[in-house]
């Protein structure tokens, strides 16, 4: 049983509950956010952001991974403040998000760079996991990193690598940001697989995006979770498509590779307005998955043990598995080491 750090300390995986692995709670460009949008007061935010999840809370779900990183606007001190009013757990994560360049800070500092040095980046997502992040003694419990419609370029491929890296020397599981249509989950495994990455460590998101079986099946014969987790994104498929989907894949037998989520957020400066979110989103929360998914998955064949098979069993197998694997290669290299000795 793994110990999973949260916002609040580490929490046995048993107590994790129902789990939605892929939603974010405070996503911006700082930058953009401060200059240029009036309409993000701090405290306001904070007293919603903690109003929301503690309806998430009483509606059943225990536990979200927040998957807001560098490059996403995270930002501890104010995820502190909401966690510090929830009862619900955030495990937060570290890593990457790009689709094409590393964060700029980065760019000169690396191997054959102006500034010719080892890559910090894995040492940074090593230090969040291990040490914590900034001086505010949070752990992050999960990586992250990305690979859209641009494909593997030098930047997207340098993050995945360090990822990988963080991976094989803490253990702590990865989610990916895919793009489905562009089969980018295959690259994602090929590179870190190349890493010394367990892919049974990997949950690919966005996943749900898709209805091309085939490509899925070959995520998940790979051993990564599917990541269907952008439930109430009905512009970019509809809720029945997505549920038709989990239903075919239940049917071939990959129950266990099947984990729920929104990519919601309590706020993000991707839209103008809230009233431009709405129009655009109109079925995105956090409450969704409870509210709509789960009784159209009940009216497409799967049954409530199922459901918790992906809300439950399978977020926690995520954990304890990687945390299974890292203790076994631990083992495997100081035995190997006191061979060496001897």
């Amino acid at each position: 049983m793994a110990a999973v750090q949260t916002m609040k300390g580490p929490v046995e995986s048993r107590r994790l509950g129902r789990v939605l692995v892929h939603e974010h709670v405070i996503t911006m460009d700082v930058e953009y956010t401060l200059n240029y949008r009036p309409d993000f007061v701090e405290e306001d935010q904070v007293d919603r952001a903690a109003a929301r999840l503690n309806e998430l809370k009483a509606a059943g779900i225990d536990t979200i991974i927040d998957l807001t990183v560098l490059g996403l606007g995270r930002y501890i001190p104010r995820i502190a403040k909401i966690a510090a009013r929830t009862d619900l757990n955030i495990i937060v994560a570290t890593g990457c998000y790009t689709f094409d360049e590393v964060p700029k800070p980065l760019r000169m500092t690396g191997p054959g760079l102006t500034f010719d040095m080892p890559d910090p980046l894995p040492e940074l997502f090593v230090g969040d996991i291990c040490t914590g992040i900034g001086d505010s003694g949070v752990k992050a419990g999960e990586l992250k990193c990305a690979i859209d419609a641009p494909g593997l370029t030098p930047g997207v491929e340098r993050v995945m690598r360090a990822v990988g890296q963080a991976n094989v020397r803490t253990g702590t599981p990865i989610t990916v940001h895919t793009s489905p249509g562009h089969e980018t989950g295959l690259v994602a495994q090929r590179v870190l697989a190349q890493e010394g990455v367990d892919l049974r460590d990997v949950i690919i998101g966005h996943c749900g995006d898709t209805t091309d079986l085939d490509y899925l099946m070959k995520v998940a014969d790979q051993g990564s979770i599917l990541g269907m987790d952008r439930f109430g994104m009905s512009v970019l498929l509809p809720l029945e498509e997505r549920v038709a989907t989990i239903a075919q894949l239940v049917k071939r037998g990959y129950l266990d590779r099947i984990t729920l989520s929104h990519d919601c957020f309590c706020w993000s400066d991707y839209f103008p307005t809230e009233d431009a979110r709405s129009r655009l989103l109109p079925d995105h929360s956090y409450l969704y998955v409870l509210q709509k998914v789960i009784p159209a998955l009940q009216q497409a064949g799967i049954t409530r043990d199922q459901i918790d098979r992906m809300l439950i069993d399978n977020p926690r197998r995520h954990f304890d598995g990687a945390a299974e694997r890292f203790a076994a290669r631990s083992r495997a290299s100081g035995a190997l080491a006191k061979e060496r000795r001897s």
